[in-house]
């Protein structure tokens, strides 16, 4: 493969019916508008041009859009059942004592009775430990500070999602 070649999973993606690219897509990133501004830009030839376009979408989504993006995220600790994407994301918080997932719990449901939404972090690499003290921290920011945050977070999430469309083999 050259370098100038897109990759075959981006290949595939710009190649998908509408319906499909815009399924793929609402499984990333649950964000309507979001979802839409990637789907305008098709296609892309390369990896870097997609997270860019997403990195865009990104930086103009409204405090609806967020809260739609935010509302297909499972708290951390307990990732939705069956759904390999949580789980996989959420991996650092599997072997987690009892104790600290009880601490997690409490502490998710603080942050959403001051934020109305779930506590969002890009969670993969990260550790319980490290997810719990995350939290803590945030949990003292202003509503606007934490949604610039979660904006950030979400970045980084779509990446990780977009980056595994992009590298799948057929």
């Amino acid at each position: 493969m050259t370098s100038n070649s897109t990759p075959p999973g981006l290949a595939r993606f710009n190649a998908l019916e509408e319906h499909a690219a815009h399924a793929a897509l609402h499984e990333a990133c649950a964000a309507t508008a979001w979802v839409k501004r990637l789907l305008a830009a098709r296609p892309y030839a390369t990896a870097d041009d997609l997270y860019a376009a997403s990195d865009a979408a990104m930086a103009e989504l409204t405090a609806e859009d967020l809260a739609e993006a935010m509302a297909g995220h499972p708290p951390i600790g307990r990732p939705k059942p069956g759904d390999p994407t949580s789980a996989r994301e959420q991996r650092g918080m599997a072997g987690a004592s009892e104790e600290l997932k009880a601490e997690m719990l409490e502490l998710n449901l603080a942050y959403q009775d001051r934020f109305g939404h779930v506590f969002l972090i890009c969670a993969t690499g990260r550790t319980g430990e490290q997810m719990r003290d995350a939290v803590k921290e945030r949990i003292g920011n202003s509503p606007e500070q934490e949604r610039e945050i979660v904006r950030i977070e979400l970045g980084k999430i779509n990446r990780i999602r977009l980056a595994r469309i992009v590298e799948e083999e057929a």
